[in-house]
């Protein structure tokens, strides 16, 4: 596949995420203000989306509280700056097993249903939420994320019926592939919007030769972001781009702008901006992003 590079960029900010990495650095935000405040910070330097989990605000655990969820996205949708707003629905398929025997499941073991697992985005209606389009171990020993394939058409149709626009997330090739099945049966709508995860342990590795393995396995007419964790961050950025992609960027991923320096979710924002403008395309807001994808933004229900 020849390189058909993005002219026209759009940048998601990945906020905070689940993993444990509120300790890790002070710039992590934990409360839905704190939330809100960085996911606006974000918008203001050049990201046109926003992507939200929310965490218990006194630990920083990650959290399913529906009242979080609405908290933040109304303070969001209050803000003096525009942005598309997603949230992640990848919580509830957490499996952790036991040693040396699997049975019974550990403590971090959160199996859920489709209804519970959508629930906060029937209540807040964003633009975008996220859909794991896979089963895969995801770093930790023991842990595996849980994604089967009844469970992800239970969830697709009600994101279609909701008239929320899925952000497929692939960890590698086989996730695509269920994706494309998900399009074809009618449970997504075409064209679909993808996320190429790289660099996840287990999931597809951040070389140049695996990410265009994934390029080349997205149909021509979906949308496709990429993300790298770490160092990988910005080089994966540049790499999207040159390969017809867009770009994610954030605390979610990447904790650090330069070696010894901690990250602001605003300042990495603003380093891909200059990434994507320093390689001659041009950043695009939330409204020329909803004219691409075709969302509607709404305001949430009363």
């Amino acid at each position: 596949m020849p390189l058909e590079m993005n002219r026209e960029v759009f940048i998601t900010c990945a906020v905070t995420g689940s993993g444990s990495t509120q300790d890790k650095s002070p710039h992590v935000p934990r409360s839905p203000k704190q939330i809100a405040d960085s996911a606006i910070a974000a918008a203001k330097a050049g990201a046109a989306v926003v992507h939200c989990h929310v965490r218990d605000p006194e630990t920083g655990a990650p959290s399913r509280d529906l009242k979080l969820y609405r908290e933040v996205t109304d303070r969001i949708r209050a803000a003096d700056v525009d942005v598309v707003l997603n949230l992640t629905a990848g919580m509830g398929g957490d499996i952790v097993f036991g040693a040396p025997n699997p049975l019974p499941t550990q403590p971090g073991t959160d199996m859920i249903s489709a209804e519970e697992r959508v629930a906060h985005v029937a209540e807040c209606l964003p633009e975008i939420c996220t859909l794991d389009c896979g089963t895969m171990n995801f770093a930790e020993a023991d842990y595996v994320m849980t994604n089967t394939p009844g469970m992800l058409t239970a969830m697709g149709r009600m994101m279609t019926d909701l008239g929320v626009k899925p952000e497929i997330e692939a960890f590698d090739t086989g996730h695509l592939w269920y994706a494309k099945q998900l399009v074809k049966d009618g449970v997504l709508e075409s064209p679909a919007l993808v996320q190429l995860c790289m660099g996840v342990p287990w999931g597809a590795p951040d070389d140049l030769n695996t990410f265009m393995a994934m390029v080349n396995n997205v149909p021509d007419d979906w949308t496709f972001s990429a993300f790298g964790l770490g160092r990988n961050q910005m080089p994966l950025a540049a790499a999207s781009i040159l390969a017809g992609g867009n770009v994610r960027v954030g605390l979610e991923d990447n904790l650090m702008l330069d070696r010894g320096v901690l990250a602001t979710n605003e300042a990495l924002v603003t380093r891909a901006v200059e990434i994507t403008e320093r390689l001659g395309a041009k950043v695009i807001g939330p409204d020329a992003v909803r004219e691409k994808l075709g969302l509607t933004k709404r305001a949430p229900r009363g």
